[in-house]
């Protein structure tokens, strides 16, 4: 199509952000934080050149849990960065950005992740595909905004036969017990037009946040945002809390469960999920904390909307049957959802829905939600504590999605002062009013960002490449 472009040029930043109040996963914590920054210039067959940008946090302790110490996993992710800078620039395939994003991380980020490995010595532990996928997301997501830059269009409105070359037939297999077909289906078939303007925010209540003043220990920040998780709920008028839980220690579990979900009573809160961390290895684990809840505080039991990712994300190492979960509460794949392959292997072991991420790619995030739509499964688009311009495309991917409720958002609750620049202009996005966000200031082209608008003073390049 005259509409197909290719790289032309990779630019690469790193921009370091520091939380106010630390971030637990699992069983490590985060205090800090390196966004990869990314423009792309494409070139489309008449020569004529456009930039897009994507961003990404290196979430370090979700991509890769290790034992290994933090700063040799971040700095393999920042090497990884630039190797991808180079092959992104290097990529000469031509077509629309989906297809781009697709036969690059089929054909290149496998061997690289290869290489990668190799180099870090045979003794070493090797980087995660999702690490992989984290970095990659940034190169990803800033080809989408250049491809609509490029086509002078609002990129969701280019998912289609229009500006395709191929069909989701092309892409997706659907499963062997299903009716469904893809051909002749484009993205566009599964999401909603027009999106949502505002949408409910979920405010994630991490293992180490205060819940009441019986907590406090004179040490907490006093930046003029609240601290305790009633003073949120009550600044930002919040009605989703998303529990962080252990995974390993039941009885801390049920107890935090019930905390939060008598304050959430007591404020008006309508919805809780949990989420386990992948720490849980079997089933029964989840159900009893469920079954006794139905027993004990069957008002908080009715509260919780949906289960996240209880199990190992390693889905293909950790065929667990969870059908007996699902029969609870609906059950959501988060880490274990790298692309539409994954989706279906969950689907057949009993998981009904599927949390969407930007930062495991926007072509990934946008196959996985028309698979997983196709065969009846409810979508939620989760957060990686998107700051700055990352909270952009993932509130976007939710609007359009159609989620069972909302989207996560909290880049607001851990570095809130980080995101002031991108806040001038998007004042809605990045400060949860009335339980909501507000998405009506994203307009132009690619995904609306208005990066001339927004006074943001980029650090020196990490990497620079062209073809």
């Amino acid at each position: 199509m005259q509409a197909d472009v290719r790289t032309a040029s990779v630019d690469l930043y790193f921009l370091p952000v520091q939380t106010r109040v630390p971030l637990k996963f699992g069983p490590e914590t985060l205090t800090s934080v390196i966004c990869a920054r990314v423009r792309v210039t494409v070139v489309d067959r008449a020569g004529r050149t456009a930039s897009g940008w994507g961003e990404t946090p290196l979430s370090v302790q979700w991509a890769w849990p290790s034992d290994l110490g933090y700063q040799e996993r971040c700095d393999a992710m920042q090497q990884f960065c630039r190797m991808l800078a180079q092959a992104w620039a290097e990529f000469d395939a031509e077509g629309h950005a989906l297809e781009l994003g697709h036969g690059f991380a089929t054909s290149v980020l496998p061997s690289l992740l290869t290489s990668l490995n190799d180099s870090r010595g045979a003794d070493a532990e090797p980087m995660p595909l999702l690490a992989a996928l984290v970095c990659c997301s940034a190169f990803d997501v800033a080809l989408h905004d250049a491809y609509g830059h490029s086509v002078g269009r609002e990129v969701y409105s280019t998912y289609n036969s229009e500006f395709m070359n191929v069909d989701l037939a092309h892409f997706l297999e659907p499963a062997a017990d299903s009716k469904v077909t893809f051909a002749g289906k484009y993205p566009c078939d599964f999401m909603m037009f027009p999106p949502k303007q505002t949408m409910p925010a979920w405010h994630l209540v991490g293992g180490k946040d205060l819940l009441d003043a019986s907590e406090l220990t004179g040490d907490e920040p006093d930046d003029g945002y609240p601290v305790l998780l009633g003073d949120w709920i009550e600044r930002d008028g919040l009605t989703c809390l998303k529990v962080k839980l252990r995974g390993n220690d039941a009885a801390w579990d049920y107890d935090r469960l019930t905390q939060v979900g008598k304050i959430a009573l007591e404020k008006g809160v309508l919805w809780l999920t949990t989420d386990f961390n992948c720490m849980v290895t079997d089933p029964a684990y989840v159900n009893a904390i469920l079954d006794r809840l139905v027993l004990d505080q069957p008002r908080i039991y009715q509260m919780i909307l949906y289960v996240e990712q209880p199990f190992p994300y390693d889905l293909e190492a950790n065929q667990i049957d969870v059908h007996s979960v699902s029969a609870r509460k609906p059950l959501f794949m988060d880490e274990s959802a790298h692309d539409w392959g994954l989706v279906r292997l969950g689907r057949q072991l009993g998981w009904t829905g599927v949390a969407l991420k930007t930062c495991k790619t926007q072509t990934g995030a946008l196959l996985s939600l028309c698979w997983a739509k196709a065969h009846g499964m409810t979508l939620m688009v989760q957060d990686l504590t998107n700051p700055m311009l990352a909270q952009i495309p993932h509130c976007l991917l939710a609007a359009h999605a159609g989620t069972i409720m909302g989207v996560e958002t909290n880049a607001m609750q851990f570095y809130p002062a980080a995101s002031a620049p991108e806040e001038a202009i998007h004042h809605g996005l990045y400060r949860r009013r009335d339980g909501q966000v507000d998405l009506s200031t994203l307009n132009g082209l690619g995904f609306g960002y208005r990066v001339s608008d927004i006074n943001r003073e980029l650090p020196e390049k990490a990497a620079r490449f062209s073809q």
